[in-house]
């Protein structure tokens, strides 16, 4: 992120970060290093996500990522991804920060398959352990208000709470239990997981999440470039709509010219 911010501009911040883009996205799914690059520029990024027991990060005799999406440029955010246990999750973040340095993560821990659905207890048990280790966990949840605001108490940084299972393109399954979310935290919250098309995004935005995390809805898509440029436009006009206020909503109808003073 430069440092050339103004006041007054609309960014969002995450354990001391600003930030403009208000979409986050994976670097995961894609069919080459070149498409990865190229969706993320599109999308207007800053944040990227890594699963770190999936990409190639320390190997210089295969393709590295960071050849193809700068760490300079982009904040890198090593993720938890295919942790089942809390253990393993702890573990893949110690070793991303011996190899990065990286202290801001994205936690993790799976249920089994076919949902994939997060194992809280685990969860809690990782958080912990991270935190205690001096990392700033962004950690994506349940959307369950309870168990968000725990892990707020405990020291997240940010809630991530699914929007539907990973991978799924069901869209904002539970938008109620979101907004009550978003309502009682003090740190960002972040749908992450199932979006899958750019209206999707739109409405995480417009109930007031500070950010949305995808991949697979750029990744998947028949064209990701595109879809990339799609998902944010799609975030920006859910922020504007969010900002703007929407009209209310009412059982009846409301004409948009007055029924008095007609011309006879």
């Amino acid at each position: 992120m430069d440092g050339s911010i103004q006041p007054g501009e609309d960014t969002w911040t995450v354990a001391g970060r600003r930030f403009r883009s208000r979409l986050v996205v994976g670097t995961g799914k894609y069919k080459d290093l070149p498409e990865t690059a190229a969706a993320i520029e599109a999308s207007g990024a800053e944040i990227v996500t890594v699963a770190v027991r999936r990409v190639n990060l320390s190997d210089p005799n295969a393709p590295m990522l960071q050849d193809f999406v700068d760490p300079k440029r982009y904040t890198y955010l090593p993720n938890t991804a295919g942790c089942h246990t809390a253990k393993d999750a702890v573990r893949t973040l110690r070793l991303a920060r011996e190899a990065g340095g990286w202290s801001l993560v994205k936690l993790e821990v799976l249920g089994p398959p076919p949902y994939l659905y997060p194992d809280m207890p685990a969860t809690f048990e990782a958080a912990e352990a991270l935190i205690r280790d001096g990392f700033e966990v962004m950690v994506y949840c349940a959307d369950d208000p309870v168990a968000a605001k725990r892990l707020e108490e405990m020291g997240c940084v940010a809630i991530m709470p699914l929007g539907a299972p990973i991978g799924s393109g069901l869209g904002i399954q539970n938008p109620a239990m979101i907004s009550i979310l978003i309502e009682q935290a003090n740190v960002p919250v972040l749908v992450d997981a199932g979006v899958g098309t750019a209206s999707d995004a739109a409405i995480a935005m417009e109930i007031g999440c500070d950010a949305v995390l995808l991949n697979s809805a750029i990744a998947h898509a028949r064209d990701p470039v595109r879809m990339a440029g799609a998902m944010k436009a799609a975030v920006e006009a859910g922020r504007l709509c969010r900002l703007a206020g929407r009209m209310p909503r009412r059982m009846g109808a409301d004409p948009s010219s007055p029924l008095t003073g007609l011309i006879r």
